[in-house]
C-alpha cells in the first residue's frame, strides 16, 4: 500500500483554489475580446474557460502528486469542468459551462438524498476518519448538506439565466465558495455535542 502524504494546508488552498480565481482573472482581462479560431469567433468568456481546463487538470496533477490521492468529489468536478467546457466550445455556447455548476451541486444533493433514503449517510463513509462522529450527527449533517447543495444548484439556474455573465462569474468564484464555506463552518459548530473525542488520548 502506498503511504499517504500529508500537504502543506496553505499550498493544499492555493491548488484547490487556484483555478477558479485564476478563471476569473483570465476572464476580467479579456471578457470584452473577440477571438477568431479556425474561422469562428469565440468570446472571452469561451477563452477563459478553455484555458480554465488545463490551469485545473495542472493543479490535480500537482495535488495528487503531492499527496498520492485524490477524492471522488474532485475527480467528479473535474470530469464535469472538462466536459461541459468542452461542450461549451464545441457548439460555441457559454451555457453549457455555467449549467456545470448546477448539475454538480444537483448531483452531489441527489446523491446524498438516496442515502439517506436508504437510513444511510454517505458522507460518512468518505469523512468519518476526517471527523469522527455518532451516526445521529451523520444524519443531521447529510440533511443539512442535501439541502445545501439543493439550494446552491436552484440559486446557480436564477443567476446564470437572469444576471449578467459578469454576475456570474463573480458569484461562481466567490459566492458559491463562501456560502459553502459558511454552510460547513455552521455544521462544525453546531454538531459539536455528536463528534467522537479520540480515545486514544489520555
Amino acid at each position: 500500500m502506498s503511504e499517504e502524504k500529508t500537504l502543506n494546508p496553505t499550498l493544499k488552498f492555493i491548488l484547490e483554489l487556484g483555478p477558479p480565481i485564476a478563471f476569473f482573472v483570465i476572464y476580467l482581462r479579456i471578457r470584452n475580446e473577440v477571438f477568431t479560431i479556425a474561422g469562428t469567433d469565440y468570446s472571452g468568456f469561451i477563452i477563459a474557460t478553455l484555458v480554465f481546463v488545463p490551469i485545473l487538470l495542472v493543479s490535480m496533477g500537482i495535488l495528487w502528486a503531492l499527496t498520492g490521492k485524490l477524492s471522488r468529489m474532485q475527480l467528479f468536478t473535474a470530469f464535469m469542468v472538462i466536459f461541459f467546457g468542452g461542450l461549451t466550445a464545441w457548439f460555441n455556447d457559454e451555457r453549457f459551462f455555467k449549467m456545470k455548476t448546477t448539475l454538480v451541486y444537483g448531483f452531489f444533493s441527489v446523491i446524498l438524498g438516496i442515502g439517506l433514503a436508504q437510513g444511510k449517510s454517505y458522507l460518512a463513509y468518505v469523512m468519518d476518519e476526517m471527523m469522527p462522529m455518532r451516526p445521529e450527527g451523520w444524519m443531521i449533517l447529510t440533511k443539512r448538506l442535501a439541502l445545501g447543495f439543493l439550494v446552491l444548484a436552484v440559486a446557480n439556474e436564477i443567476v446564470w439565466r437572469t444576471m449578467s455573465t459578469d454576475t456570474w462569474v463573480k458569484i461562481e468564484t466567490f459566492g458559491f465558495p463562501i456560502a459553502l464555506f459558511l454552510l460547513l463552518w455552521w455544521q462544525i459548530m453546531t454538531l459539536q455535542p455528536y463528534l467522537i473525542e479520540d480515545e486514544n488520548q489520555g
